[in-house]
């Protein structure tokens, strides 16, 4: 298995260091509710998941919510709640979303504002190796101290100073420092500290709750192209800083980006245009977003555009009707082994989730031949649910609704127009059939008889 390592620029073979491959993925931010932007994110690094322990890894997956930092700070004050308020109605959103597109749970959820502790003692340990220093009740990381720092991102100091602010009433010693701990502010969440009141930076906190759930050095760290830098790029500084082990992070991986097509700009919260979850799961289901998504190499950027979601949405519809055929036929069985092993191994290449489908819809097509030849299709089909689950897909019915509950009428116009053609009645066969095609019903007339789909 092989796995593209952003630190190293190169596509490399995959092991883990341990018995376990630590996974730590960057979670989100908790002021406002998860965009389909995130859900291309979750959706990746949940079938990297399900794909490592298909190939026989334990995998432990630990994935942070952050609810301290300014943004979750500015929009609990303009809305009037505490912090904690607001990151709970998110938390809950959240878990309702992540169910909704069936990625699984990670296994620790740790809480920014859980680990002061732990943050505290790395802050500690910075200021006693001088890798930090304090500056009017703030702690900053002194990037001068780490040599290498930039390696991921491949930014030298001088770029980064280049571009580098610094805002009225900071006390860096250099631009490109960044903030270990910010002293209290009037209405700000605060804990105490040896340093005084205060609460903690953003990229210090993943390094706290990585380290202490998962140890010095991680086997893979997930997260979007957005995060390399300053986000990640920081978090190997402290982290390797506080500990001295190398390197913190093994593979880095990063997906793409869900980006609009009227600007092509990234899908963010800031901009104000994202597309949430639920809305485009009430149009398509989880199927068609995930077929959307993973139609794509994970490191592209992805276009949100409803063309693409309809033609995913037809995609899932045909794996699905291919996997639920009734009856089989007699030997030679459909062989589902050459197409097990073309998914696999295109999911070994750097998780090439576009070849893996492509093997899924051919063995679809294959069980739809083999049907209508005769022949034994149950092998064939199981290994389809099988290797579709390893996509997340469910091959279920999408429960949108606009579609809740239709089926059964359905199948009672597709008997009633079957039996009429077979008295010869055609023409009203056949009108059933338009007004089914006017309410985006599709009819395929096969030897095994015949089954419709949406069309959308």
């Amino acid at each position: 298995m092989k796995l593209y390592n952003t630190l190293s620029r190169r596509v490399e073979e995959f092991a883990p260091a341990g018995d376990v491959v630590k996974m730590y993925v960057c979670g989100p931010n908790l002021y406002a509710p998860c965009h389909v932007g995130h859900a291309m994110s979750y959706i990746i690094f949940d079938v990297l998941r399900r794909h490592l322990e298909y190939r026989g890894f334990k995998v432990k997956h630990v994935q942070n919510f952050t609810d301290i930092e300014d943004n979750i700070i500015l929009r609990a004050q303009a809305q009037g709640v505490s912090v904690q308020e607001l990151a709970d109605r998110h938390v809950r959103q959240f878990y309702r979303d992540m169910d909704s597109i069936n990625v699984q749970h990670a296994h620790a959820y740790p809480r920014a504002s859980e680990e002061i502790p732990a943050i505290i003692e790395i802050v500690q340990g910075l200021l006693a190796s001088d890798h930090a220093y304090q500056a009017d009740g703030d702690i900053y990381f002194r990037v001068r101290s780490k040599p290498d720092y930039g390696k991921l991102s491949g930014r030298d100091l001088d770029s980064l100073i280049a571009g580098a602010r610094v805002e009225p009433g900071e006390g860096k010693e250099y631009p490109a420092d960044f903030a270990l701990w910010k002293a209290a502010k009037p209405g700000e969440p605060s804990w105490d500290s040896p340093w005084g009141p205060g609460r903690p930076g953003w990229h210090i906190e993943c390094s706290a709750m990585s380290l202490k759930h998962l140890g010095e050095t991680l086997d893979i760290h997930g997260g979007g192209q957005d995060l390399i830098f300053p986000h990640h790029e920081n978090e190997i500084a402290q982290s390797e800083a506080h500990t001295g082990v190398r390197p913190f992070v093994r593979f880095w991986v990063h997906n793409g980006l869900m980006r609009l097509p009227e600007s092509e700009e990234k899908m963010t919260r800031h901009l104000g245009n994202l597309i949430p979850i639920d809305e485009v799961l009430q149009r398509w289901g989880s199927d068609a977003l995930r077929i959307f998504v993973l139609g794509s190499h994970y490191r592209s950027p992805l276009t949100h555009s409803e063309e693409a979601l309809q033609a995913a949405s037809r995609a899932a519809e045909r794996l699905r009707l291919a996997a639920a055929l009734e009856g089989g036929g007699n030997e030679p069985a459909v062989d589902p082994e050459p197409f097990r092993w073309r998914f696999v191994e295109a999911m070994d290449d750097d998780l090439n989730s576009a070849g893996a489908l492509a093997a899924l819809f051919d063995l679809a097509r294959e069980i739809n031949r083999g049907r209508d030849q005769g022949r034994r299709t149950d092998d064939a089909q199981a290994a389809l649910r099988e290797l579709s689950g390893l996509l997340g897909l469910t091959l279920e019915e999408p429960a949108g609704p606009d579609r809740a509950g239709a089926g059964p009428f359905v199948d009672l116009l597709v008997e009633l127009r079957d039996r009429l053609r077979a008295e010869k009645l055609y023409e009203l066969a056949d009108d059933i059939r338009a007004r089914l095609a006017d309410l985006g019903i599709a009819l395929e007339d096969a030897e095994g008889g015949t089954r419709w789909r949406r069309r959308d």
